[in-house]
């Protein structure tokens, strides 16, 4: 069987983990940040694990 190509999109936004877990960023900090409080703004700044139903996807797609 031939060897699996890397998406390149989901490489760029997840990093995995020491642990084998996929870490990703939080998405709604971009833009339109006024109406947005400072604690949801600094939370969004943090990084977040992959939902263990997505995982098994997103490897897929790294080619783990």
């Amino acid at each position: 069987m031939p060897k699996l190509k890397t998406r390149r999109a989901v490489a760029k936004r997840f990093k995995v983990t020491g642990s084998g877990k996929l870490k990703r960023s939080h998405a709604y900090a971009g833009h339109i940040l006024t109406k947005k409080t400072a604690k949801r703004k600094r939370n969004l700044r943090k990084s977040d694990i992959v939902h263990s139903s997505d995982e098994k996807r997103m490897k897929r797609m790294l080619g783990i």
